[in-house]
């Protein structure tokens, strides 16, 4: 017996989703992003998001790794991040004030104000340009 399939469902017969782990809030880790990083390795470094909000300002964070989302805002003020590794989103705002990043990467959407004042990116780029990388739907601070 044969059976005939489309192309598009022989794809999703060997595509694996990639499992996302849901991190609810940095409070279950004492607000500790160390703790959260041990943690994480102990389970092989999967994809993760925070739903809440992220502080890390004074933190010496240089990636985000695999971190996906965070559902509140996210801030990095001031820290010497580098990269956003693999974040796509923030529902509230994403404060990058003062960091030395230079590229949004894999970023599309920030639901609230995109602060990149004294950033590179910020001499790098004007709004109109940002906002073609990032759909940003509060306000953006060059």
């Amino acid at each position: 017996m044969k059976i005939a399939i489309s192309e598009s469902q022989y794809k999703r017969l060997f595509e694996q989703e990639e499992y996302v782990l849901q991190i609810p809030s940095l409070e279950y880790f004492n607000n500790d992003w160390y703790l959260l990083q041990k943690y994480l390795k102990s389970k092989g470094n999967p994809l993760y998001s925070i739903d809440g909000d992220l502080d890390l300002r004074g933190t010496p964070i240089e990636s985000l790794g695999n971190l996906t989302s965070v559902g509140g805002s996210l801030d990095l003020e001031g820290t010497p991040i580098e990269s956003l590794g693999n974040l796509t989103s923030v529902g509230g705002s994403l404060d990058l004030e003062g960091t030395p990043i230079e590229s949004l990467e894999n970023l599309t959407s920030v639901g609230g104000t995109l602060d990149l004042i004294g950033t590179p990116l910020s001499k790098m780029y004007d709004s109109d340009e940002i906002r073609k990388m990032v759909k940003v739907d509060g306000k953006l601070y060059l």
